[in-house]
């Protein structure tokens, strides 16, 4: 997770945005219930040293990730947020702004 960490403070979001804003709900009982979700994947994940490198966000994740950048970039995106393929899941911000929130570690 450091390298991640390592690239956000480099990138563009860092005086804006910390991990929770992009990463997990907003809302209370989301926000609590998806962070009991992560919180116990991670500590089963790194425990048991189960997981891959490089780490690769959820699909779950990746659904809270563009409800967030939506949300947040409303007054710039809004004409492109209501596009079809973006309601239905087939484009998503981050396939245009891989490196916005962290540069790329590929």
């Amino acid at each position: 997770m450091q390298d991640y960490y390592d690239s956000w403070v480099k990138s563009s979001h860092h005086k804006a945005a910390a991990c929770n804003d992009c990463h997990v709900p907003h809302e209370l009982i989301e926000k609590y219930y998806v962070k009991g979700r992560n919180g116990f994947n991670h500590s089963k994940a790194f425990t048991l040293q189960n997981f891959t490198e490089p780490i690769r966000i959820t699909k779950a994740n990746l659904e809270d990730l563009q409800y967030n950048c939506i949300e947040c970039h409303q007054n710039m995106v809004s004409d492109i947020a209501a596009h079809k393929d973006v309601k239905e899941n087939k484009a998503r911000c981050t396939q245009c702004h891989r490196s916005t929130g962290h540069l790329s570690l590929d």
